[in-house]
């Protein structure tokens, strides 16, 4: 099968379109045929490798040292089940899925940047919404898992505001869509030119961080929710931790490790299906552009999900 390896940790070219072996699932694996995958952020920052001493070596502790333990990254796939082991019960050959390689802080797998992969049938695996194509499903589980995991950690009541700094990346844009549904009064922190697709997924107020006096417009809020993280800063993001409540909550998604618990999948599949939360694709590249992929998501200005059709 075609499958692009990361050869070695550093430039998007160590990226490399190879042929390996068609995997074979185990007695509780099923073998997808990948219709698409996606291109994230930790994609990027893993095969980078270039973090502080320190993180580097936490990261190179869990993934390897000299390049990935698994060379083909990727942990997002949507397709068909081409083949099962003798003890799945939950799916069928035929089956059109999507699914995220991760169980749990210390239950991962990488490996769907490929034609095919095989996932055990407990892990974060359901049939696909049949609402959306294969580009489609591929676009929800990381935003959405990982904006799950920042929203679990409040307790937003109706009205209550939440401020999203980082509003158009494929967390914020899930993040902003789960708030809303939870009932909150959402202000989205982006570009003025990605103004119009937040109030689309249901923001209330917009604030382009790019204005010199932007921070001018921050109100108090309940929540503000840092969909970034560490590597981007503004004026207005160092405003924003401190323009809380009494009792306000800021919450980073560098914050600890995210946890990807299955009925939070399934939970984002409930709501895909009722149309609850779409998902927002930026541009699809094909596999063989993996490299061309990378350097765009690198470049740090996608809006939402970068997708690999394979």
């Amino acid at each position: 099968m075609k499958a692009i390896e990361c050869i070695k940790y550093g430039d998007a070219e160590n990226l490399v379109l190879t042929h390996i072996k068609k995997p074979t699932p185990k007695d509780n694996e099923v073998l997808i045929k990948i219709h698409a995958t996606s291109v994230t952020t930790s994609d990027v920052l893993i095969r980078r490798m270039n973090e502080p001493m320190i993180s580097k070596f936490i990261l190179q502790l869990i993934f390897g040292f000299v390049r990935p333990r698994n060379p083909i990254l990727g942990m997002v796939s949507s397709g068909v089940i081409e083949d099962k082991g003798k003890d799945v019960s939950l799916f069928e050959v035929g089956d059109e899925v999507f699914a995220y390689g991760s169980i749990s802080p210390t239950n991962r797998r990488f490996g769907s940047y490929g034609e095919y992969i095989c996932l055990p049938e407990d892990w974060n695996l359901a049939l696909k919404p049949a609402n959306l194509s294969f580009e489609e499903a591929a676009a929800i589980p990381y935003g959405g898992l990982l904006a799950s995991h920042l929203l679990k950690k409040t307790s937003i009541s109706r009205n209550d505001k939440v401020l999203i700094y980082g509003a158009s990346g494929s967390i914020g844009t899930m993040a902003i869509q789960l708030a809303k549904h939870m009932g909150a009064h959402v202000t989205s922190v982006c570009s003025s030119r990605n103004f119009e697709l937040v109030k689309s997924l249901g923001s209330d107020k917009m604030i382009d961080y790019t204005l010199e006096n932007a921070d001018k417009q921050l109100e108090t809020y309940k929540y503000v929710i840092d969909a970034v993280g560490n590597s981007k800063s503004s004026k207005l993001k160092e405003k924003s931790k401190k323009a809380l409540t009494f009792k306000g909550k800021y919450i980073s998604i560098d914050h600890g490790t995210p946890l990807t618990p299955k009925e939070a999948f399934l939970n984002l599949k409930k709501l895909a299906e009722q149309e609850k939360i779409i998902p927002v694709i930026d541009s699809i590249f094909p596999l063989e552009k993996m490299t061309e992929a990378h350097k765009y998501v690198e470049m740090g200005h996608k809006i939402g999900n970068v997708i690999i059709k394979v």
